[in-house]
Parts: structure tokens; C-alpha cells; sequence
């Protein structure tokens, strides 16, 4: 007769023993395929290579030798869908299991794309610089109305920081210690460095991830066709390319501080063979994590082209409009301990001597980004590209001011009989069009 003991160690070392028969057979079915990516025209490997299972989630990216490993396969017959920016993607069909190792080549594109447009400003293996790409899936991913310093956060040496606490509103990031005034950051090879400080507000591009193809941080010294900008690192984005087939689509996320993000956008497909529209409208809205610190951003994306045989002729044109709660002050080191979220932005104190804040201390802008590419391949050796771009901002901030001068704004003195009045409370508006 078995007692409760016995029991349970016959129970357990029957379910031991039949793993140990099935788990060799489970192993014998999951198979391990790998292999390199290599360039047709030198042989050499092509880091950041995207290999896909057709029909599955699975896939990889390739290593700095080229290499990839694919594993987890179940035996049978695969189709892998081999690309990379500009080269020609390719289809291959493989069987598994396969015991030697998979030599795929890729051919530089003949065919002229969006995405050959600005492969000249990229960086590869044969490039002295450190480098990261990041597909537009890996950006997707993480897409929850976030600005693009925090999307790439996880990249090696690049530090971001946020005004407002939740990654929304006025963004900023160093690369190795290198301001943004010192990164160089492309968008279709068109720089998007402001032309008075070189540096990048992301909070007039909102939701500009949802437009983008792919994204290459170079770290360090970037390459010459760069310029002196490059000197901590550089960013070079690519909008969609062209999507043969029509599309629509509605996104929409919540989060934390009620962070809302709102997207809608289409695509035409190929329109009688040649023509190709994309679109987006996108609204983000959060109260952010400091007092006050809200954020209320619209943009929209439009892009339009003529796809040739040999030649390309697109239009993108970008807007972004934005209204935050000014937190660019910081908390001040005496609150940290005490109030993390504190925000003397707007502080002033009314006629009762009670500490109010302003409500209307707020940033507004709008800036608009107009692109024109035109390309031309004369063989497969050889492309012209030509840009044309234009960007313009313009926009306010306004603020609460106690007990200024007349004089600093131009202004005269206030005479009321005998008594003079040279200061005042007052709320003014600082204006920028460029």
C-alpha cells in the first residue's frame, strides 16, 4: 500500500523520465540555421542586414562580420527575405536542417528607390566609425508619442533629457558627452540643424517617428561629407519609402501623466505604375510629470513622387505645431528632496501675498520642413542626386513679469500727478519668425 510519500517521489520521477525521452525528440525538431551577408561587388560583409522568415516573427539582423544565426527552426522547407538599404532584397528558399553555413549575396540596387537616395551619407563596414542602425519596426516598437531622443535611448553613449519629465515636449540628448549643437542630424540627407544655434528642437517634429523608414547613429567624428557639425556624432533618418500597396491606418496610445498619442495615416500604393502619396496626422497631448509641465503638439506628414525606371522626383513636406507649459528652469536643488516636480515657471505673488502661478506661460511654434529630391541613375555605377529645402518657424513665448522697468521694453515712465511710476507687473511675448 502507497503512502502519500511514495506517491508523490513515483509520481515526479515518472514525469522525469518522460521528459528525458521527449526533450531530445522536441530538440531534434528545432534546428539552428545560419550563415554571412556579403556584398556582391567586393565580397566584404554587410553589417545590419535584416533576414526574415517568410509567414513568422522571426528574425535577425546581421552582426559586424555579417553573420547571423536563425534558430528554433522547425525542419522542413523556409523562405528567407534577405534586405538591406541599398541593395536589391532577395527571396531564398532553404531547407532544414543544413549543415553548412548559408552564403548569401547582395547586389547594390539598379533599380532607383527612395531609400538609395541618401545611402551615400551612411556608414558600413567599411567605414572607420561606430554606428547603430535602427529599422523603423525596432522605432514602432516603441512609438508611444515619445520625441526621438528617448526612442533611441538604448543606442551605446547617448544620454536624453526631458523639461518636462515624461520624454513629450522639450527633448534633448548627448552622444559621448557631445551636445546637440554638436550632432550633426539629417532627415532624407537634408540637415535638420537649426541655421543660428545648430541645435535640434524635437518638439517641433512631433511624432515625427511615425514617418520614419529607418535611423543610423553614428558615434564619434562622423564623415566628411557631414562637415564640421559632425564633431560628437551623427544622425541621419530616412522617411517611408515607397509601399507598393495602398494602405490606412489608426493608432492610438495612453500612458502615464495622461499621455495620449493619436495617429492617423494612408498610402496610395503605386498609382498607374509611378505614382506614390503618403500621409499623416498626429495629435499628442500630456500633463507631463513636473507641475504644469503639459504638453499639446500637432504635426502632419505629406509626401508625393514620380518613381521612374531611372529617375525619382519626390516632395515631403513636414509640420509640427506646439503649445508646452514652460519648464525650462528646472527644479531647483533646494526642492529636490522635498518636491521632485516642482516648477517655478509662472510664479508670482498676488496683492493678498498668496503664491499663484501664471496659466498662459506657455511656449508656442510652429515650424514647416519643404523637401524636393531628385534623383537620376545614368548606370548601375553611377547617381546624381539633387535637394532642394526650405524650413521656416515662427512662433511666441509668454510670460508673467512682477516689478519691471518701463525702460527695458522702450517704454515711458507712468506720470500720475506728482508721482512717478517707473515699474509694473505685466505679461509680455517674445516673438520668433525664421
Amino acid at each position: 500500500m502507497f503512502n502519500k510519500n511514495t506517491f508523490n517521489y513515483m509520481f515526479r520521477k515518472l514525469v522525469l523520465n518522460a521528459l528525458c525521452i521527449i526533450l531530445p525528440f522536441m530538440a531534434m525538431g528545432q534546428q539552428l540555421l545560419s550563415g554571412r551577408v556579403l556584398d556582391g561587388a567586393d565580397q566584404s560583409p554587410l553589417p545590419g542586414a535584416n533576414i526574415a522568415v517568410k509567414g513568422t516573427f522571426k528574425g535577425v539582423f546581421t552582426s559586424s562580420n555579417g553573420d547571423f544565426s536563425l534558430a528554433g527552426l522547425p525542419v522542413g522547407e523556409h523562405v528567407l527575405q534577405v534586405t538591406f538599404l541599398g541593395y536589391e532584397s532577395q527571396e531564398i528558399t532553404v531547407r532544414t536542417p543544413k549543415a553548412e553555413a548559408l552564403i548569401i549575396v547582395l547586389q547594390r540596387s539598379a533599380t532607383l528607390t527612395s531609400e538609395v537616395v541618401v545611402v551615400g551619407l551612411r556608414a558600413d563596414s567599411r567605414t572607420p566609425a561606430t554606428f547603430t542602425n535602427v529599422s523603423g519596426t525596432q522605432i514602432a516598437r516603441k512609438n508611444l508619442g515619445q520625441d526621438i531622443p528617448y526612442l533611441l535611448n538604448m543606442t551605446p553613449s547617448l544620454v536624453v533629457t526631458s523639461d518636462a519629465g515624461a520624454g513629450v515636449g522639450y527633448t534633448w540628448m548627448n552622444i559621448r558627452g557631445s551636445d546637440n549643437t554638436r550632432v550633426n542630424i539629417t532627415l532624407n540627407g537634408v540637415p535638420l540643424n537649426d541655421a543660428e544655434s545648430h541645435g535640434v528642437w524635437w518638439v517641433n517634429k512631433p511624432d515625427l517617428a511615425s514617418s520614419l523608414e529607418n535611423v543610423q547613429v553614428q558615434r564619434g567624428v562622423g564623415l566628411s561629407t557631414h562637415g564640421a557639425g559632425a564633431f560628437g556624432a551623427t544622425i541621419n533618418m530616412t522617411t517611408l519609402g515607397l509601399r507598393e500597396n495602398a494602405h490606412a491606418e489608426l493608432e492610438s496610445s495612453f500612458g502615464s501623466f495622461n499621455t495620449l498619442k493619436s495617429t492617423a495615416s494612408f498610402g496610395t500604393g503605386l498609382v498607374n505604375e509611378n505614382w506614390s502619396f503618403d500621409g499623416r496626422l498626429s495629435r499628442i497631448v500630456s500633463d507631463g510629470y513636473v507641475d504644469r509641465a503639459t504638453s499639446d503638439l500637432r504635426s502632419f506628414y505629406l509626401s508625393g513622387g514620380y518613381y521612374g525606371k531611372n529617375t525619382i522626383v519626390r516632395a515631403v513636406v513636414l509640420s509640427g505645431a506646439e503649445t508646452t507649459y514652460q519648464a525650462w528652469n528646472g527644479v531647483p536643488s533646494s526642492k529636490l528632496l522635498t518636491n521632485r516636480t516642482y516648477n517655478p515657471s509662472g510664479r508670482f505673488v498676488d496683492n493678498l501675498g498668496v503664491t499663484r502661478y501664471y496659466e498662459n506661460e506657455t511656449d508656442n511654434y510652429q515650424q514647416d520642413h519643404y523637401q524636393l529630391h531628385l534623383s537620376h541613375s545614368f548606370n548601375p555605377h553611377t547617381l546624381a542626386n539633387v535637394s532642394l529645402f526650405y524650413t521656416r518657424g515662427r512662433g511666441y513665448f509668454e510670460q508673467f513679469r512682477d516689478n519691471e522697468r518701463f525702460s527695458r521694453y522702450g517704454l515711458p515712465n507712468l506720470v500720475i500727478g506728482n508721482q512717478t511710476i517707473s515699474r509694473t507687473d505685466l505679461i509680455r511675448r517674445r516673438w520668433l519668425d525664421n
